[in-house]
Formats: structure tokens, sequence, C-alpha cells
């Protein structure tokens, strides 16, 4: 079994994905997974427009042909016509995991009351190549780091857990790769009997 994680990461922009401003949600996601993740990983990006048709092509080609275990989408879960990315999402998925857009709004009404418009959605694509989780995430670097690093207190304690402390079990449970993390950034759980000695 590879031990690797795959990563798909979609930007869904309409004005980004044709130059009119610079894509900042795949480069905050990269960074975010470079400081956090001490397993092995990689990572395959597309940039495309807000286009329901175009997005579930590609939430398949991920999943589908290259294998990815894990899949984040940034931007287009708002309430505007083009916000088309939680139904592209739920059309191209099995399982509906309705705990994460929930956690994800949790987190966010600490910082803005806005985040009740958020429709962000995670579920889970099954294919020839085994299972794949997605997960709809907002648009903002800033909000992207406090959704999967939850909140904290001024001395670094989780007041409300991000959603990536729960994404490592959810991905042994589908057949993923056993990934683990910088406890500094994020915490990853699993329940004990779980749980595998340190890598030598």
């Amino acid at each position: 079994m590879n031990d690797e994680l795959l990563i798909g990461l979609v930007s869904i922009s309409d004005r980004a994905s044709s130059g009119v401003y610079e894509d900042k949600g795949i480069p905050a996601l990269k960074d975010w997974f470079a400081a956090a993740l001490t397993s092995p990983w990689r990572m395959e990006s597309r940039l495309i427009a807000d286009e329901q048709p175009l997005i579930e092509r590609t939430l398949i080609e991920l999943c589908d042909n290259l294998g990815c275990h894990l899949v984040l989408t940034t931007g287009g879960t708002g309430p505007a016509r083009r916000d088309v990315t939680p139904e592209a999402t739920l059309a191209v998925a099995h399982k509906v995991m309705p705990g994460f857009g929930e956690q994800m709004r949790r987190v966010s009404l600490h910082f803005v009351p806005t985040a009740i418009l958020s429709r962000q959605v995670g579920a889970i694509r099954q294919h020839a190549r085994g299972q794949s989780l997605i997960l709809n995430l907002p648009g903002q670097p800033k909000s992207i780091k406090e959704t999967l690093e939850g909140v904290k207190d001024a001395q670094g304690n989780s007041l409300v857990p991000g959603i990536f402390a729960a994404v490592p079990y959810c991905l042994d449970l589908i057949g993923g790769p056993y990934i683990e993390t910088d406890e500094k950034l994020v915490k990853a759980f699993r329940p004990k009997a779980a749980l595998r000695p340190p890598a030598s």
C-alpha cells in the first residue's frame, strides 16, 4: 500500500481562473499542509471557473483518475448565483458527511456573523481506486487556516476544534494512508485502538 497522501486542491473562481487576479487559495493550502503534515504527501492542483459541470468533471478526475485520497475545494460556497461548489460536490458524492460543514460554520461564527451564509459540505466519493474525501473550504486564506485549525485561546489551547483534527481518522476508515500531523498546529484525533506507534 502506498503511504503517500495524495491531495487534490481545487480553487474555484471566475476571476482568478481568467487572470483578473491572482489565486490565493491554493498557495495558502500548500503552505498549510507543508507546515501541518509530518508524513509523506503530494498535491495536484486545479484553478477553474464557477461552472458546475466543470467542477464535477474536475472532482471526478482527481478522485477517479488520479486517485486523490483527499480533495479540498476553495470558493463558490456562498449564496450568490454563481456559487455552485456544494451542488457540484453533492452531485458526485456517494455519502454526505454533514459534520464537516457544521463544524466549519461553528468555527467561522467565532470570527464573522456572515458564516451562516456558508453552504460548505463534506462528502465521500467511491470509485474503482477506492474512496475519496471531498471537503469544501472557504475562499480566503485566513478563513481556510481558521477552518482547518479551529479556534484557540491566547495560550494556544483549543476552544473549538478545526475540521482537520478528524480528517486523518476519516481517511483511515475509508482506506486511505495513515497520516500524521505536527501537533503544535493541529492534533490528529484517533481512538486509542486506531493509533499506530510512531515511525522510527
